[in-house]
């Protein structure tokens, strides 16, 4: 995998989120969405939404935020077997992928074509990645089960919004997901050359614990915490993806 092309940075500068209280979730409001724009915020423990269909995007940094720590992931009996249905490709479908999120139909939808053409330039840059889920038909015609995308920075990997067409496919593609920042942070745990040293830990943001999202292990910590985390995970190399 190429690393990912730094884009210029933004005329805008995020101020520090440290002291905002706790029940302002959005922190800005307006700004653009080039690409220098979206990581900086990323860096400082922000990511952009529109707060409505039509309105202005907002820029959120909830309190408490969603985590799902790596060894905290819950799969069933069942889930695995039916991970074992899918195959997992990382990048090959992106554009369908981020659509399939987008789809107006869900209740959940939220994202709109400013947001689509954001994130596919931060794709095209290298920073954001879709881990699909591919299933055969009867007629042995591939099919995009489900998947998911999220923004990797270092060791922070983001998770944007996911979706599936088949059960428990988009659950197969977070599974895959986890097992890749895994691998990496063996690797970080062999840089390290067993110096007795705790290795920084990656970060796998899930933004706000839903029901569905606690139910699949993850958690939250308090903004602080996960400022403290985020500045930990950045400098790490990114994982390797597929």
């Amino acid at each position: 995998m190429e690393p990912p092309v730094e884009p210029p940075p933004s005329r805008f500068a995020f101020g520090s989120v440290d002291t905002v209280p706790a029940d302002e979730e959005i922190v800005g409001l307006g700004a653009d969405l080039e690409p220098g724009t979206i990581l900086a915020a990323y860096r400082g423990g922000i990511f952009p939404m529109p707060v409505s269909r039509r309105g202005p995007v907002g820029w959120w940094s909830p309190d408490p935020r969603g985590v799902l720590e790596l060894d905290d992931l819950r799969v069933s009996r069942s889930l695995r077997a039916a991970c074992r249905r899918f195959e997992i490709r990382v990048d090959t479908a992106y554009d369908d992928v981020i659509r399939g999120c987008a789809d107006p139909t869900r209740s959940s939808g939220w994202i709109r074509r400013d947001i689509i053409e954001a994130y596919a330039r931060l794709h095209e840059l290298g920073w954001v990645h879709s881990v699909e889920a591919w299933s055969v038909d009867p007629a042995g015609k591939e099919l995009l089960a489900g998947g998911l995308y999220g923004v990797s920075i270092g060791g922070l990997f983001a998770g944007e919004s996911m979706f599936h067409r088949e059960r428990d496919a988009s659950k197969a593609a977070l599974v895959a997901l986890v097992e890749m920042l895994k691998a990496a942070r063996t690797q970080d745990h062999a840089r390290d050359g067993g110096s007795g040293r705790r290795a920084p830990r990656r970060l796998l943001d899930v933004q706000w614990a839903t029901d569905h999202l606690v139910s699949l292990g993850a958690t939250e910590v308090s903004r602080r915490d996960y400022l403290s985390r985020l500045r930990e995970a950045l400098p790490l190399p990114p994982p390797a993806l597929g």
